[in-house]
């Protein structure tokens, strides 16, 4: 039997297609890694600063992951620790911060107008030593939103996601920051005036303000940060509702936790992944994204 060559054509085509969305579906599914660059790329610029989230950006990261801490005169502030680290603050005179006096440098306790004269860059980390030096401070949450949307628009990348952590513990309520109502309201007014509450993540080890997020604004994705041995289980009935991600410390993860996570619809995103064998080695396990100080070790993966 032959057939006719327009019939032949048409078989070639629809092969063709199939192969096509085959491609297509895979080239997704891999896509689906989050990036999150810790700190912005902790590894490579200082920390929690405007330069490391661009660079970041630069890398082709998801997602911006950093620390939010609050001032005397109440503004959301990019910072890890509560005070000023004696790891690699300069202080305005140009001196480095001290161990003994790094505790009383309290974010809590300067307005903003103090903070921003402390250099965070200049110095650099010995902790990381291919992180450029270079001067740099701690910026408010909302420049620091100011500047990354517009990066992206000037030079054609795709808008960022944030990933905000919430430093609160309750041993620190009223002496390195607010309760948990009063930290919240300082920092959500900043997500909502800039408009970008669909791609924001709130993540805590403290559950007090994710429930505050639940509660509030449930339109707002929020994660459960772990760093004990507990589990899964004990983990989350820390709190009064699923989070949308569970994000352990990497060392953590195995694959009946990956299991377990995808099997009650939570995302898993382990904590900081620095070496490139331990990417590779949670990427093929199926977690959904990685938190590192090295995006850079990263990006190739996800091409």
């Amino acid at each position: 039997m032959v057939i006719k060559n327009n019939n032949l054509v048409k078989i070639q085509y629809l092969i063709l297609l199939t192969l096509l969305m085959c491609i297509s579906y895979l080239t997704m599914a891999q896509g689906k890694i989050d990036i999150e660059g810790h700190r912005g790329c902790r590894g490579l610029m200082p920390e929690n600063t405007i330069p490391a989230m661009k660079k970041a950006m630069d890398l082709g990261v998801t997602t911006l992951e950093m620390d939010i801490a609050i001032s005397k005169d109440q503004q959301a502030v990019l910072s890890h620790d509560p005070f000023m680290s004696a790891d690699f603050v300069l202080k305005p005179d140009g001196q480095p911060v001290t161990a003994a006096e790094s505790k009383s440098l309290k974010i809590y306790e300067l307005n903003y107008e103090e903070i921003r004269k402390f250099d965070v860059g200049s110095r650099g980390n010995a902790k990381f030593p291919k992180q450029q030096k270079m001067a740099a401070y701690k910026p408010l949450l909302s420049d620091l939103i100011d500047s990354t949307e517009a990066y992206a628009r000037n030079f054609n990348l795709p808008t960022p996601y944030y990933n905000i952590e919430t430093k609160v513990s309750p041993e620190g309520d009223g002496i390195y920051h607010p309760e948990p109502e009063g930290f919240m309201k300082m920092l959500i007014p900043v997500i909502l005036s800039k408009g970008i509450e669909k791609r924001v993540i709130i993540q805590s080890f403290d559950p007090r303000t994710l429930e505050i997020v639940h509660r509030d604004y449930p339109e707002i994705k929020t994660a459960l940060l772990v760093e004990n041995k507990e589990g899964l289980e004990i983990n989350l009935k820390r709190l009064s509702f699923k989070p949308t991600i569970y994000s352990p410390y990497y060392l953590l993860v195995d694959d009946q936790t990956i299991r377990d996570c995808h099997k009650q619809e939570i995302k898993i995103i382990p904590w900081t992944v620095n070496t490139q064998a331990a990417i590779e080695d949670l990427i093929n396990k199926g977690v959904d994204g990685i938190i590192t100080d090295y995006p850079d070790l990263l990006i190739h993966k996800n091409k």
